[in-house]
């Protein structure tokens, strides 16, 4: 049978939360346990012989710095019964200066003195001190170096030589019993088994408990969550963790946000379609009459169907840009030129218009400011914010531009007296499917999505720009650039 790759992995990812929990604590169960064994049963014999083997270096050590003390059998007496050792401190030719029988079992003084003189040899062979472990049986005539098979016991003997300065020598002699763990290891077993069921039964209830705990609010809301695409979600009540609260805190944001960009879809589509057939109709009808009337092919009426052709062209265009815009597919062409200049030439544009129409179109700046920017994309967002003034400036029709130069950077202000927009409403006007006023009317010039247009072009080039308003009084759409010094301007 071929078996999938990838198989374990696919199989995981189907595994709740619940279950995941449950294999996760029975493995860190599993580890522990495993973790216990091995110290408590598998290395207790070699933990316990490598601390008595320190122990019986460090007596050693520290009794052997005192050796010619006038006090040394008091001294060996204390050290021997703090560190559970025997100590014998004897003399190069075997009289005992010094004892501390402390164990029942001291293999020290049960040696004959011929052992400890071999172990005297040893010693010295081995430039001063020796060490060794001795396993024997009761029964056995013991005489070193002889090791008996059957052993009941195991000593560890360590010997210690030093001289003063008088040239005398004496031995140290210290011994510890090493003994058996088997009951230890028994009785640890016992317990570990216990433990082992206990640690089982705990991780699978702690596992189902917190699974419970967090699987449900989770499996809660993703029940909800099936219908957001559609802009419904029904808000989580019950307790949770911190992060499933925050979880359905974004997802009821979320539901809004899509109901919300949903309404504002429709209301674009209405408004992109009555502009669209507007002057369709109107190119329709006029060349209708041209063609079914005599005397009706007149300039004016050609005109007029020009700028609705016009009119219609400007309205693909900016479609196509602000797709592209928030594409991020247009690359800036940055260029050195007179932003001053270059408000005073966009307004050029609606000297028509003014004369038409009445409007006013005023332009406050003081000296002229030099920007690095991309002319065309900058020359549009002055376009479209004027556009927006005039469709938005009332019956006064009085539109202010307003430069003002700071210490590194020029600002521009166009200024509307209109009906001005609500607070709560400023942070929309720049999203690409809000409009204002939610009664459709045609624009004089432009096609309602300046300010979409306006807000990803600046966006581009880094600027900073905003808005404020007040409700009766007109509103303010600012952005400003950084200014490049006459030295920069001059040199290539």
């Amino acid at each position: 049978m071929k078996v999938e790759k990838g198989w374990g992995k696919k199989l995981w990812g189907r595994l709740s939360i619940r279950w995941r929990l449950l294999l996760y604590f029975a493995g860190f169960a599993a580890v522990m346990l495993g973790l216990l064994w091995t110290l408590q049963v598998v290395l207790l014999d070699p933990f316990y012989q490598a601390i008595t083997v320190a122990d019986v270096r460090k007596s050693s050590a520290a009794l052997s710095r005192q050796l010619f003390s006038p006090d040394i059998e008091q001294t060996l007496e204390t050290l021997a019964a703090d560190n559970q050792v025997c100590a014998m401190v004897v003399t190069s030719d075997g009289q005992v200066v010094a004892s501390a029988d402390t164990l029942p079992d001291c293999l020290l003084h049960r040696m004959r003195a011929r052992d400890l003189f071999a172990l005297y040899t040893l010693a010295v062979e081995n430039g001063g001190s020796f060490f060794q472990e001795f396993k024997w049986s009761e029964a056995s005539d013991w005489s070193y170096p002889t090791r008996v098979v059957l052993e009941q016991k195991k000593g560890i003997v360590n010997v210690e030589l030093a001289q003063n300065a008088q040239g005398e020598q004496r031995i140290l002699l210290v011994n510890a019993m090493i003994t058996p763990v088997n009951a230890t290891v028994r009785t640890l077993r016992v317990q570990l088994l216990l433990v082992t069921g206990v640690m089982l039964v705990l991780a699978v209830v702690l596992a189902y408990l917190l699974s419970r705990k967090i699987a449900r609010p989770v499996m809660d809301i993703n029940a909800s969550a099936r219908a957001l695409s559609g802009g419904q979600y029904t808000p989580y009540t019950g307790n949770g963790y911190r992060e499933v609260m925050e979880l359905d805190a974004t997802l009821t944001r979320a539901a809004a946000d899509l109901n919300r960009v949903e309404q504002l879809r429709r209301e674009l589509l209405a408004n992109i379609s009555h502009d669209l057939r507007t002057p369709l109709t109107m190119i329709t009808g006029y060349a209708e009459v041209m063609r079914d009337l005599p005397g009706e092919n007149t300039p004016e009426n050609v005109q007029i169907i020009i700028d609705e052709a016009n009119h219609l062209t400007q309205l693909v265009n900016d479609l196509l840009d602000l797709s592209k815009l928030q594409a991020g597919t247009v690359s800036l062409t940055l260029t050195r030129f007179n932003f001053t200049e270059l408000v005073r030439s966009t307004l050029l544009r609606y000297q028509k218009l003014t004369e038409k129409n009445g409007y006013v179109l005023s332009f406050e700046a003081g000296e002229d400011a030099w920007v690095e920017a991309d002319q065309t994309r900058i020359s549009q967002v002055i376009y479209n914010l004027i556009n927006n003034a005039i469709h938005y400036t009332g019956d006064t029709k009085v539109i202010t531009l307003r430069q003002e130069i700071g210490q590194d950077s020029v600002r521009l202000d166009v200024i509307d007296n209109g009906e001005g927009i609500p607070e709560d409403q400023l942070p929309l006007v720049w999203e690409r499917y809000y409009k204002i006023d939610k009664v459709h009317r045609r624009s004089t010039v432009g096609t309602g999505l300046g300010l979409s247009i306006v807000q990803s072009v600046l966006e581009l080039h880094h600027a900073q720009y905003g808005v404020t308003s007040q409700v009766g009084k007109g509103s303010d759409f600012w952005f400003s650039l950084k200014t490049v010094t006459p030295e920069k301007q001059n040199s290539d």
